[in-house]
């Protein structure tokens, strides 16, 4: 990778910057500022950034799943248009899984998104994982307009 990309845990001062990288994507749901505080704070253990030249253009969030320990959901993947392209999105996720001992990851996708797809299946090929899909969320499920959301269940992870 680029020695000019860093990635590493958010802090609470990236959350500004995290909130105006995912409301200029235009295809993430905008979460308030609040919660990209609170991920940058107390879920920064389960969410990564990417900085080129010390500005964020990429961040995972997730979190591990509060009765399977082992279990990682990736929430979001952002990574700014113009540095796409470059395995961030997976380096950004892998960055998470080395700093616990997990077994699966989990993550819903809409059907439209085939780069997030992409990222997932090329995950679950570097550790040697199976991919289980099943939708968790169907278009009922939501208020407003909404595309389903197919979970896709990696592992186990080696």
């Amino acid at each position: 990778m680029d020695t000019r990309y860093t990635i590493r845990e958010p802090e609470k001062n990236d959350a500004k910057h995290i909130y105006d990288l995912v409301k200029k994507s235009k295809v993430l749901d905008l979460n308030s500022q609040y919660l990209y505080l609170l991920q940058s704070t107390h879920f920064k253990n389960s969410c990564s950034v990417a900085l080129f030249e010390n500005q964020i253009i990429g961040f995972v969030s997730g979190y591990y799943l509060p009765n399977e320990n082992d279990t990682l959901f990736i929430w979001q993947v952002a990574v700014d248009k113009n540095h796409r392209g470059k395995n961030l999105a997976l380096n950004l996720i892998d960055n998470i899984v080395s700093r616990k001992n997990i077994r699966y990851l989990i993550s819903t996708v809409s059907p439209s998104n085939i780069s997030s797809q992409r990222v997932f299946e090329k995950f679950a090929k570097k550790y040697e994982a199976n991919i289980k899909k099943s939708t968790l969320f169907f278009i009922e499920d939501f208020i407003d307009s909404h595309e389903e959301e197919v979970q896709f269940k990696i592992g186990p992870i080696k």
